[in-house]
C-alpha cells in the first residue's frame, strides 16, 4: 500500500545518510573493516582483533605517574580481574566509573579502553575508574559474562575504602556489547538487591537478542556491526539458547518487562546504526516504567563513530553530551560533592 500521493513509503532499504565527516572516516577504512562477522569467520576474527587490540602494560597506563593504576583479582570460579586507575595524588573517596567494554561479547578486553576513560572522565571530573575483564563468547556464553561483572561490582563496592572509592557514588557504564552488560548489570543488581548505582552510561548498546528492528533491516551491509555480525555475537553468547522465547532480560534487556526502579540513564546510538531503534526503545521503555533516561540519537552516526573518527564534529559534541551528563549526576543531592560537583 502506498501513501497518499501515490509514491512509495520509506523502506528497510532507505538508509540515513553518514554524516559527511564520519562517512570519510568509514570509507577509510576499507571493505575488509566492514566485513560482517560470521560464525564460519568468528575465531580468525578474534585471532585478529586479539593481535591487532592493544592491551597496554600497567607501567604504560601509568603515563609517566600520571595516574595510579592497579590490577585486581576478585577471587572466584574463575577469578574476575579487574583494572583499577585514578588521577595521581587525589585523596578521599573518589566517586567511580565501573565500565565494561566493547567488542560484541566477543571481543576486546580491560585495558584498552583505560587510557580513554582516565583521559576523557577521570581528570576532567577527577573520578576513579574500573575497567572489568569479563570473559568472552562463545568460549563462556551466558550469564557468565554477567556474572564476572556483578561479581567485580560487589567487590569494588564492599572493598570501597582500600579501593579510595566512595560506594555511594558507583556509576556503570560500557559501549556496545559493555554498555548491554551494563544495562543487564542494572538490572541484576536491582533484582539481587545488590550494590546501588546511581547511573548507568550506555553507549550504543547491544540490547536486543531478537535482531529484528526496523533498524537493523535498514542498516544490513552498511557501516560497523551490521544484522549479520550482531546475529554472530548473540549466537556465541547464547548458544541454544539464542531467540529462546523465555530468555531473561539478564541475557538481553531488551527482554525485560519491568524498568521500574532503576539508575537514570544515559544512551547514545547513530541513527545509521543497527541499534538505534532498540536504543530509543529501551529509553522510552524506562520513561513508561516512571524511570529517568537521557537519550542521544547522533544523526548520520554509524556504531562507535566517535571511536574511528574521534575528532570529527559530531564526535566532539558527543563526549560532550557525556560528560556533561556525568557532571550533573556527580553532582545531585546524595551523590557527594568534590570538584565534579561543582
Amino acid at each position: 500500500m502506498f501513501p497518499a500521493g501515490g509514491e512509495p513509503g520509506p523502506t528497510a532499504r532507505t538508509a540515513p545518510p553518514f554524516d559527511p565527516e564520519l562517512g570519510a572516516a568509514l570509507a577509510a577504512l576499507g571493505d575488509g573493516a566492514l566485513e560482517p562477522f560470521t560464525p564460519e569467520n568468528l575465531a580468525a576474527r578474534q585471532e585478529q582483533d586479539a593481535a591487532a587490540r592493544p592491551r597496554p602494560t600497567l607501567r604504560e597506563l601509568r603515563a609517566d605517574g600520571l595516574f595510579e593504576v592497579d590490577e585486581l583479582r576478585v577471587p572466584g570460579d574463575p577469578d574476575v580481574t579487574l583494572v583499577s586507575a585514578r588521577p595521581a595524588g587525589t585523596a578521599g573517596p573518589l566517586p567511580v566509573l565501573y565500565y565494561m567494554h566493547g567488542g560484541g561479547m566477543v571481543m576486546g578486553n580491560a585495558r584498552s579502553v583505560v587510557p580513554q576513560l582516565l583521559r576523557e572522565w577521570a581528570l576532567p571530573l577527577e573520578l576513579a575508574v574500573v575497567s572489568v575483564e569479563y570473559r568472552l563468547a562463545p568460549h563462556t556464553r551466558y550469564p557468565g559474562p554477567v556474572e564476572d561483572c556483578y561479581a567485580g561490582l560487589v567487590r569494588v563496592a564492599e572493598h570501597a575504602a582500600e579501593l579510595g572509592v566512595d560506594a555511594e557514588r558507583v556509576v556503570i557504564g560500557g559501549k556496545s556489547a559493555g554498555g548491554g552488560l551494563a544495562a543487564a548489570l542494572a538490572l541484576l543488581t536491582r533484582d539481587r538487591g545488590g550494590p546501588v548505582p546511581i547511573g548507568q552510561l550506555l553507549l550504543c548498546p547491544m540490547l536486543d537478542d531478537r535482531d529484528d528492528t526496523f533498524s537493523g533491516r535498514q542498516m544490513a551491509s552498511l557501516g560497523i556491526w551490521d544484522r549479520t555480525s550482531n546475529a554472530t555475537g548473540w549466537q556465541a553468547l547464547l548458544g541454544e539458547r539464542y531467540g529462546a522465547a523465555d530468555l531473561p532480560p539478564y541475557a538481553a534487556p531488551a527482554r525485560a518487562t519491568d524498568l521500574s526502579g532503576l539508575p537514570p540513564a544515559y544512551i547514545d546510538v547513530g541513527s545509521a546504526e543497527t541499534f538505534r531503534d532498540e536504543d530509543v526503545a529501551y529509553a522510552n521503555a524506562i520513561w513508561q516504567a516512571g524511570g529517568q533516561a537521557e537519550l542521544h540519537v547522533w544523526p548520520g552516526a554509524f556504531h562507535g563513530f566517535d571511536g574511528f573518527a574521534p575528532r570529527a564534529a559530531l564526535s566532539r559534541d558527543a563526549r560532550q553530551a557525556r560528560t556533561a551528563w556525568l557532571r550533573r549526576l556527580l553532582a545531585r543531592p546524595g551523590a557527594g560533592g568534590g570538584p565534579a560537583a561543582r
